[in-house]
């Protein structure tokens, strides 16, 4: 599969910054076109996660396995990947983000509890 990629920064690894900016700038433009999907990065992947999933239309997963990233797409649609730096080898952050790009949601039962979200 063909993807376009666009980064939204930040593009200064010697200094702290505000995640959720980031997490919410990705969020907008996830939201406004079913057909994105987003990945955001923090120390533990929990952060970009709350404050990504404070926007409707927004499922993010920390994800942290090949195996929940697949479980992430295939039963949940997450739309967004988080990966805690700071917790997961670069080799495996790459695997789960080839899997969560090539992995489509399955629907049928799945889809009636991502309506309750």
């Amino acid at each position: 599969m063909k993807f376009r990629f666009e980064d939204l920064g930040t593009y200064d690894s010697k200094n702290s910054v505000n995640y959720p900016d980031y997490a919410h700038k990705l969020c907008k433009k996830v939201a406004n076109n079913s057909k994105n999907i987003g990945i955001l990065v923090c120390g533990s992947g929990i952060g970009m996660s709350m404050a990504a999933n404070r926007h409707k239309k927004i499922r993010a997963a920390v994800c942290y396995s090949v195996k929940n990233t697949k479980l992430s797409r295939l039963h949940n649609n997450a739309n967004i990947i988080t990966l805690g730096s700071r917790l997961i080898k670069k080799k495996i952050a790459f695997k789960c983000i080839d899997v969560f790009l090539n992995t489509k949601f399955e629907r049928g039962r799945h889809l009636k509890r991502i309506k309750k979200i």
